[in-house]
Formats: structure tokens, sequence, C-alpha cells
């Protein structure tokens, strides 16, 4: 049994590696992963040319600039491919949708998710830089205005207390954000209206990243390690039970889950992801955009350069995705014509929101919001 070190960069990827390793994925190809630590950016570049690990799951920005000095990070898979959100503002706002933000304040924060919501909103006519919108970011226990990605922020600062953005906009301080869910969920919950948009082709949640040499030497065990990813994913897309049991039991950091929180996470995540692992085009040009903004060395790597997938390629080629999927087919394509799988989602969907506290935690976290 072969050792690899898989640390990921966002806890929110747990959810899914959880279900892959409980799967016996990995094993079933003779790998032995730890998967269950986290790594800071630069922590992952330092690890992996030291060789401490193989793979790292995420960095799906700071790379670019990286590359264009000289480092050889490389990315060889990528499990979605989408970035999914809806507009929460105040029911009196007036705003009915995008165009109406137009000299407006908007919540943002982090590194990635902050830099999705500022090319969004580029995208569709609003561009911080030309000062059609302010976006506000906590910075030091304050609102920050026309917020930079982090990297440009004191690091001795203590960090302030976590808000939800719907928080903000509720109180005033804000006047809309871009939600995921669940967040938009409680959001809704508190009376603040959502407005439906469109996803975003963006590089995001678990990518498998490694550096061309080490995956350059060691062909079979990558071979390996993406074979139990893609096995992963079968078994997460087809065996929705089991997969909500995983989740249930192993995602416990914000207290126990009810099932109903557990299937609600399971169909917010099994439909987007690639059982293929192929990265999409706009996708990478999209991340490569954020990666220009935050480092501009990034102007002078093509937005290919970084990406490997000849491995995810051979391995389709070989019809071994195919043959899963024939042996055992996903449900997505029936869940998506089962209206009476539709009404279950949305009655877990109001189970979820029924079981967290006004200020967004479960009843079963000690807070101070209340």
């Amino acid at each position: 049994m072969d050792k690899v070190s898989f640390p990921y960069r966002s806890g929110s990827h747990l959810m899914f590696l959880h279900v892959v390793a409980e799967s016996g994925a990995w094993e079933k190809h003779g790998l032995d992963v730890n998967y269950n630590f986290q790594i800071s950016k630069s922590d992952a570049h330092s690890a992996m040319d030291a060789g401490e690990v193989e793979f790292v799951g995420g960095n799906h920005i700071s790379a670019y600039g990286a590359r264009a000095r000289g480092d050889d990070w490389v990315y060889i898979a990528q499990s979605v491919n989408e970035y999914r959100t809806k507009l929460c503002v105040r029911p009196d706002s007036g705003i009915e949708g995008l165009a109406d933000l137009k000299g407006k304040r908007i919540a943002t924060s982090g590194n990635h998710p902050s830099l999705n919501d500022w090319l969004y909103l580029k995208q569709h006519g609003l561009d911080v830089d030309r000062g059609d919108i302010e976006m506000i970011k906590r910075v030091s226990g304050q609102i920050s205005v026309n917020a930079q990605p982090e990297g440009n922020e004191d690091p001795d600062a203590p960090k302030p207390k976590r808000v939800p953005h719907w928080h903000w906009i509720r109180d005033g301080q804000v006047d809309a954000a871009l939600l995921p869910a669940p967040a938009n969920l409680f959001a809704e919950a508190a009376g603040l209206k959502l407005i439906d948009l469109d996803p975003m082709p963006m590089i995001w949640f678990t990518t498998v990243s490694s550096n061309q040499r080490f995956v350059q030497r060691h062909p079979n065990l990558v071979e390996r390690f993406l074979k139990g990813m893609i096995e992963g994913i079968h078994f997460y897309k087809t065996q929705r039970e089991r997969s909500i049991k995983v989740i249930q039991e192993r995602c416990t950091k914000d207290g126990p889950m009810t099932y109903e929180q557990a299937a609600f996470c399971w169909d917010n995540t099994a439909s987007n992801l690639d059982s293929r692992l192929f990265p999409s085009l706009p996708a990478i040009l999209n991340v490569f955009e954020e990666a220009k903004r935050q480092d501009k060395d990034s102007h002078h790597v093509n937005p290919l350069a970084l990406w490997d997938t000849h491995h995810v390629r051979r391995i389709d080629d070989m019809g071994f995705v195919d043959n899963l999927y024939k042996s055992s087919p996903g449900p997505d394509a029936k869940y998506a014509r089962d209206l009476d799988f539709q009404q279950e989602k949305a009655t877990n969907a109001a189970k979820v929101i029924a079981a967290v506290k006004a200020c967004g935690h479960s009843h079963n976290e000690d807070c101070d919001c209340d």
C-alpha cells in the first residue's frame, strides 16, 4: 500500500473527500491517502518542492504567478467547473437583478470567493475599478471598502469574528451579496430576498494539483490516484444513502449533522461533480482572469500552461469512466425528471433551515449571537 499525502486548501472539500475515502476507492488502487489536514497556499508550494506531499486539493489562483517565477506547479484533474450563487438583498431594496446594483455596496470576503464576486459582477457590467459598485470586505474587525484579495491584509492583525454576509444586508451595512448554498438558505429563512443567477464557469472545489517533476516521475501512482478519485465520484453520485451517512458521521466540525442537513449537502454537490475530472475551458479562462488580478506576473503565463490533463484523458480513452456508469448508472438524469425527488429536496432544504438559529449557526452550536 503506497502512502500519499493530499492536504486540502479549504475545509469545504472535506464533505466530498470523506466519501471518496470511505468508499474504499483509493484503497482499491493500492493507496493509503492522508487527506484530512489543511495546508496554506505558500506551504503547499514549499511542501510539494520538498516532497512532503504528493498532491494538493486546490491552490486555484496563486500558481499562475508562481509559474512565471519558475515554479513547476501543475493541475492534473478538476472536480467542479461551476460556481453557483444567488443574489441576496433586502425585500424593500428595490433591487430586482444585477443591473440594479450600480452604485450599491456589495459584501464579499476571502480570497477566491471575493475574486469570484469581482469577476462575476464585472462580466455583468459592474466594474469596481470604474466605481460602478463598492465591494465591502471585513478587515481587522472593520468594514473595508473596495476589498482587495487576501495577501494585502495585515498578517499580524487579529482575525475578526466571522459574521454571515446576510447579517450585513439585514442590518443595512451593505446592499447585497452573492451567496452560495447553504448561506443563501439561511438568508431566505431570515426574510431576505434571493434572486436566481446563472452559474459562473470557474475552477472551484477540489482540484488535484501537484508539480510536474513528481507527475513525470510517478505516472503509475498518478493514474491510480485519479482512478480512485473517479471511482469515489461514482460512489458519491450513485450511492446516495451511503454517501449521506458518511457526510453525517464525518462532517462534525460545527457539531453533529442531522440526516436532513447531510442530505441537503449531498443534493447540492452530487450533480456538480465532473465524473471524468476534466476542467472546462471557460472555467480555466475565468480563474486565469482572477490570477492576473491577484498577481501581475500571471500576465506572462499562458492559461493552459499549468494544466496537464493527459492522465485523465488516458483514463477516459480506455473506457474506465463509461464502464463504471454502465454497471451502476448515476441518478442525476432520473432525479432531474423526478418530481417526487424535487419535492423531497425542497422538504430537506426546509428542514435544514428549521435546524438553524436566525444567526445562521446550528441549534446545537454554541455562539454569542443569541
